[in-house]
């Protein structure tokens, strides 16, 4: 992300006015490899694949924000991998992490994970350090920390049908499960800040919370994900594309102030249920507009948006969750030629 784009961002948080919302899309390996013409693994595994198709992305669309911006990741195995998940990795397929956690005893002997060390995380912040110089050249910088949350990597290391019921069955065992994966990340973000001082911002996707009702988000969601979002930085980032209607009230609460929803609710839901106290990034459906419909479809959509939401202030115009798989370079250009129109 630019200087220029990282204070565009902040005058959305901040609500400054605009006569028109930016745009800024979420990108990481679901869409960037194949866009680039490169295989999921060899994106994964090659750090010159993976530089190039992030660079080609900020040089193709350089009027577009991309979020977090040369993002350093192992798709859903990244935090998981710490723990020592076995991870399965395809040619050009997406990696599973598989369970770790079979019964809710094993909590008892699961250790926290040293994010310096463990896993494929000294392998994120590695590739960083060895294209920082060249990122920056490009006039970008490494503007935040990132990690999935606490609930989404619980239920990769328990699977997700089991996790929720263990909130009914084993509240506390899963309390402390959630404790433990929260003092590692608050670490691991910690150490990102640390290797990379131009972080100013935290960005957490958890799509679990989209799962629970109020009372167990209030019990298992909010006092986690509050913790982490008391880190020291300007933006406080939060993706979660599933339900948002039983906790996004309790987003500014928790620290957050910029956030990219799904498409269960329209822009003006969203911002009634918040208080409007919440920045948000959305909102053009992803997958049957942005990634299957024809160019024309997707400037209609983008400019049917734009008339029902004259308010443009705490805006950034996008997708609802990040860019789905198989969106075209044509359907890109469209959305932005509709947003500068």
């Amino acid at each position: 992300m630019t200087d220029t784009q990282w204070q565009q961002l902040l005058d959305v948080i901040d609500g400054r006015p605009a006569a028109r919302p930016p745009v800024g899309f979420i990108i990481d390996s679901p869409w960037l490899p194949n866009w680039h013409g490169s295989d999921i693994l060899d994106y994964f595994t090659n750090e010159e694949q993976w530089f190039q198709a992030n660079r080609k992305a900020v040089e193709t669309f350089p009027d577009v924000t991309f979020l977090p911006g040369f993002w350093s990741e192992f798709g859903m195995c990244t935090e998981p991998s710490a723990f020592g998940t076995k991870c399965v990795f395809y040619q050009n397929e997406f990696p599973f992490a598989e369970k770790l956690i079979h019964d809710v005893s094993q909590i008892n002997d699961l250790a926290e994970p040293n994010p310096a060390t463990d896993g494929l995380l000294p392998f994120m912040l590695n590739r960083l350090r060895s294209t920082r110089s060249r990122l920056e050249d490009l006039g970008h910088r490494i503007r935040f920390s990132v990690s999935r949350g606490p609930l989404n990597i619980a239920t990769f290391l328990m699977g997700t049908t089991e996790f929720l019921m263990a909130l009914k069955t084993d509240p506390e065992q899963v309390h402390k499960l959630l404790r433990i994966i929260t003092r590692f990340l608050k670490n691991w973000h910690e150490l990102q800040r640390q290797t990379f001082p131009s972080i100013d911002g935290m960005f957490l996707l958890d799509d679990i919370v989209g799962f629970m009702g109020e009372a167990d988000f209030l019990e298992f969601g909010l006092p986690y994900l509050k913790e982490l979002y008391a880190a020291d930085v300007r933006v406080k980032f939060f993706h979660n594309d599933a339900e948002c209607a039983k906790s996004i009230k309790y987003y500014p609460e928790i620290g957050i102030n910029f956030y990219n929803p799904g498409i269960f609710n329209s822009l003006a839901e969203l911002r009634q249920m918040s208080g409007n106290r919440l920045a948000l990034l959305g909102n053009i459906p992803p997958r049957d507009v942005l990634a299957r419909g024809t160019p024309e479809a997707v400037s209609d959509a983008v400019r049917k948006l734009l008339a029902e939401n004259r308010d443009t202030c705490r805006w950034m115009l996008s997708c609802a969750g990040g860019m789905p798989p198989g969106v075209s370079t044509a359907n890109l250009k469209a959305f932005i030629a509709a947003a500068q129109a």
